[in-house]
């Protein structure tokens, strides 16, 4: 399991896009805990003032508060004009990432998101990039649960090598508690899923494959189907292997298609639901493998130390390089990891060489 270092912390200004979310809510909640100052952006400004009231009785702060819509551009610009990072946790990010990004560029801010869109990201990456190095900032979409954390696990798996040839990505959840953004997003998230064959991008066969997974426990055997998201792209961005694929267990389709199924509930004083998650990752070049199991709970809760932890090594200096980049491109993958565990993510390395990152 990989060692906990010290949680640095950080006291910039940091705008929540999406702050009344679901998601975002839990993102203000971390950067406070971070020592970080949230700028709380939404569209609804009865929702907003509430939910600062909120945070302010828990909090014992005032915080700043800022409507904002993406039909209204001028907004974005006067929500973002005094912050140095912009995380969007509003979906659909097909809908709301490029004006947020090209706000967040206009004021010199840099950009994270949360986005699970495949669509999303690879247009993130293809269109802001140069701009985005023109004004010495990050662009960094998928910075979540989906996207960002297998990045971070397989860019750990890489580290010797320059190839691999297979890669699969497994993603067992016990439930799924869809939100009202998740089941917006599948609406609206209708194009074909992509995933790498040959070292391409090429679509997923239609309909979507189904097979058998054997997981680390505690799942053991379960029924998948081919399911890619963000990680696809953002692997394939900077990592050369030349077959990716990602499966999900059955339980948790089941019960994001049933149209009766509830959305989280609070279980814990962080606000988590009980559900648990677990993402394993092997990948294989000749005869030699190598795998990373990561396990947690609550894939809406962990996406926030993740985009957080991005977004403080971003102002103080640790991100690597500008421009519109990767998790993994972005950051010493070691670190970061050792900064979510074990306090938010139980990792563990099959095998251990030296290369990978510190476990014990």
């Amino acid at each position: 399991m990989i060692s906990n270092n010290n949680i640095s912390s950080c006291s910039g200004r940091i705008a929540v896009f999406g702050a009344t979310g679901h998601t975002g809510r839990f993102v203000v909640a971390e950067l406070l805990r971070r020592g970080c100052v949230p700028v709380l952006v939404a569209r609804d400004a009865a929702r907003l003032e509430a939910f600062r009231q909120a945070v302010d009785q828990a909090d014992g702060q005032p915080l700043e508060t800022r409507v904002a819509s993406i039909d209204d551009l001028s907004s974005l610009d006067r929500a973002f004009h005094d912050v140095a990072v912009v995380i969007n946790c509003a979906g659909p990010f097909l809908d709301t990432a490029q004006p947020v990004i090209e706000a967040a560029l206009r004021v010199r801010a840099n950009y994270l998101d949360v986005t699970a869109e495949q669509g999303s990201a690879q247009d993130t990456f293809e269109r802001f990039d140069s701009a985005a190095k023109e004004q010495n900032i990050v662009v960094a979409p998928a910075m979540a649960f989906y996207g960002g954390l297998a990045d971070l696990m397989v860019t750990a798996l890489m580290q010797g090598w320059d190839h691999a040839d297979t890669l699969e990505i497994g993603i067992a959840l016990d439930s799924w508690m869809p939100t009202l953004g998740t089941r917006l997003t599948g609406k609206r998230n209708t194009a074909r899923r992509l995933v790498v064959a040959g070292g391409q991008l090429v679509p997923l066969a239609d309909p979507l494959p189904q097979s058998v997974r054997e997981f680390p426990a505690p799942f053991g055997t379960q029924d998948v189907m081919a399911l890619p998201f963000t990680e696809i792209i953002t692997i394939s961005k900077h990592l050369r292997i030349a077959n990716v694929n990602t499966f999900i267990n059955l339980t948790p389709i089941k019960d994001i298609r049933n149209p009766d199924t509830p959305p989280p509930v609070a279980e814990d004083e962080y606000g988590r639901s009980n559900q648990v998650f677990m993402l394993d990752a092997l990948v294989s070049r000749g005869d030699q493998t190598r795998r990373v199991t990561v396990r947690g709970h609550d894939i809406y809760a962990v996406t926030a130390p993740i985009v957080v932890e991005a977004a403080v090594r971003i102002l103080d200096g640790r991100a690597k390089t500008t421009g519109a980049r990767a998790a993994g491109e972005l950051f010493d993958v070691r670190d970061f990891l050792n900064g979510l565990s074990p306090e938010h993510l139980a990792i563990e390395f099959d095998p251990v060489p030296s290369e990978y990152p510190a476990t014990q």
